[in-house]
């Protein structure tokens, strides 16, 4: 177990001396160069190879992935640093509200059965219809335990139970009270845990910087440029090796749990700079988000005893999944409450009840402290009293930047983890509990496999960090030159309703091909957008240009997943293909740019000791 650091003798700069330090240098030059920021004539002036930063390694985003990669290179002795487009405080992370699966065992199965690894690994497997890689799920189904404790000893607070063990309650999909959890603020505990020991040992953070390009010689990933959001001034960073761990696109539907930042900037930069995208069809619609606003109301209420009721007051999961009912896999789940609107049994506005009422005040103050109060402040209900109006809401993406079981991509020095990565532990469809327990495990191991590859890396060179510098100094120039032009966030909108509209929780062939046509149309459009800001000063919708232009990359991505895959499995549900089709696809969906066109190509699923078997919930 690693030794947590005291912090009583560091004085790390804080976040309102690190702006000072940046206004100053952004005054300086102001007072050189006049009021409005433009970008030099030449690179390699000395204002630009002061913003040229030398690492070892530089992870991108600032989310429980990236901050737990950060701790383990940092202790490794390796210089590092993290780039985040928020304060790694208010990264998703710090959303996710149910907890870290792991088969600890302090709360014994039916009929006092013990859990195992082995049974993590199985119900994972088949959560995922079984296009999970086995291996990847062993070992993390393995690492869960210790990952769970060392979170522990870092700090995080987990709920206990009586007998003073950590407290696990049953999620979907799983025969076990498996998910240990911190009432229902378990991504926060978690983050507000590993960013302590970020700052305990002054680790860089560059908050508030946006990542504009990766940087690539002789097929090596040799760095990366950003945006200052701050100063507008682009910087660049010279490494060894780059992690992505920036999370996931769910900003691409239009009813999302994800926060405004999850624009699959990562997944974008790393298909530009020649990295495949794998399994990008399969996006997790959550089965309970607040109905008007689709804020997550997490399964840990349904693990504690919630359940769902139709307009006729039916407990409808009865129908659907009468072994699990409300406790199965998230994707039968929401499909059975879109079927139960389409019938015209779900309530006006579409939308169902969620009644907690018979699991009693006390354990909803106790273990479900955050929800009821969202519950109250952006509904007007309490849920000890009256049952919650719940929607299906796009929540999480299976797929992400390819990497193999160790996070590397195949362009050399380039790695990810988290969401942003498809290392594959979820397949078609990811069960409740496995997201903050993927994140932190292989935030761990891929930090580890950097550890290990570092020493055979070449020293990165300056001169392409300086020329993609001056690449995108000039782009971001030309595109605040523009003063007429298509409307930005009307295309982003109009995205956002193509993408809900037809790759949603149903799929068919002609609709999917229609999306696919106006995404291709979006994407022309967006090469002629215009910005009213000319400032390059705390730009936020130049910053919306620049995720405009990622998500509609990703959404062409998912589309061509999604009609390629001529099968349902999974979150993927095509009503022109309702069968799964082992035979046909059971592998994975691989999606590369080559001569700024997307290419669709398969890769076997790595099978192990679980045999594919029918679904039966």
């Amino acid at each position: 177990m690693e030794v947590i650091r005291s912090i009583k003798d560091k004085k790390p700069p804080s976040r309102l001396e690190n702006f000072k330090t940046r206004y100053k240098s952004l005054k300086k030059y102001f007072e050189t160069n006049g009021s409005r920021i433009t970008p030099d004539k030449e690179v390699g002036t000395d204002l630009d190879l002061s913003s040229i930063h030398r690492y070892d390694v530089v992870i991108i985003g600032g989310g429980l992935t990236g901050l737990r990669a950060a701790i383990r290179v940092s202790d490794a002795g390796l210089n590092v640093a993290v780039i985040s487009k928020v304060h790694p405080l208010r990264s998703h992370s710090v959303a996710a509200h149910g907890g870290m699966n792991a088969s600890l065992g302090n709360v014994p199965g039916p009929d006092d059965t013990a859990d195992s690894w082995k049974m993590h690994a199985y119900d994972t497997i088949k959560g995922s219809d079984y296009l999970a890689d086995q291996d990847a799920v062993v070992l993390m189904c393995r690492e869960a335990p210790k990952t769970v404790i060392e979170l522990e000893h870092m700090g995080t607070a987990w709920s206990r139970l009586e007998n003073g063990k950590i407290a696990q309650r049953p999620f979907g999909g799983v025969g076990f009270p498996r998910t240990c959890y911190a009432a229902d603020r378990s991504g926060h505990n978690a983050l507000n845990t590993l960013y302590e020991q970020i700052v305990s040992r002054n680790i860089r953070v560059y908050e508030e910087f946006f990542v504009t390009s990766l940087v690539t010689e002789h097929g090596q990933c040799t760095g990366c440029t950003a945006l200052d959001i701050m100063t507008g001034l682009i910087h660049g960073f010279a490494v060894k090796a780059v992690l992505m761990s920036t999370g996931g696109f769910g900003r691409i539907f239009d009813n999302s749990t994800n926060a405004l930042i999850n624009t699959g900037d990562g997944q974008a930069l790393a298909l530009r700079a020649g990295a495949p995208l794998k399994d990008m069809e399969f996006v997790q619609f959550h089965p309970t988000t607040l109905y008007g606003t689709n804020i997550l109301i997490t399964e840990g209420a349904r693990g504690e005893g919630g359940i769902l009721l139709n307009q006729n007051g039916e407990r409808f999961m009865e129908r659907y999944a009468p072994q699990s009912m409300d406790l199965a896999p998230r994707d039968v789940v929401a499909r059975a409450i879109e079927q139960e609107i389409a019938e015209g049994k779900g309530f006006n506005g579409g939308y169902v009840h969620l009644d907690l009422r018979h699991v009693g005040a006390d354990q909803i103050k106790k273990r479900l402290p955050g929800i009821r109060q969202i519950s109250m402040d952006f509904a007007g209900v309490d849920p000890i009293k009256d049952p919650l109006p719940v929607q299906t809401g796009q929540h999480y993406s299976m797929g992400g930047i390819h990497v193999d079981i160790n996070g590397a991509t195949p362009i050399s020095g380039l790695y990810a983890a988290g969401e942003c990565a498809c290392i594959s532990v979820h397949g078609a469809n990811r069960l409740g509990g496995n997201s903050l327990l993927e994140t932190v495990v292989f935030g761990r191991l891929v930090a580890d496999s950097i550890i290990r590859d570092i020493p055979n890396m070449d020293e990165p060179s300056l001169e392409p960090i300086k020329h993609a510098m001056q690449e995108k100094n000039s782009w971001i120039d030309e595109i605040l030159k523009l003063n007429e032009g298509e409307n930005l966030f009307k295309i982003m909108d109009e995205m956002k309703k193509t993408m809900s509209d037809k790759f949603g929780i149903y799929r068919e062939d002609s609709r999917m091909q229609e999306g696919l046509l106006k995404i291709k149309k979006l994407q022309e459009q967006s090469s002629h957008v215009s910005i009213n800001n000319k400032e390059r000063v705390v730009n936020q919708t130049l910053i919306r240009f620049f995720e405009l232009e990622n998500m509609l990359y990703l959404a062409e991505a998912v589309a061509m997943g999604a009609l390629g895959r001529e099968e349902s499995r999974g979150s993927h549900s095509r009503t022109d293909y309702p069968k799964r089709d082992d035979e046909g696809f059971l592998k994975h969906t691989m999606i590369s740019m080559k001569d700024n066109q997307m290419q669709l190509s398969y890769k076997p699923v790595n099978i192990g000791m679980f045999e594919p078997e029918e679904r039966f919930y």
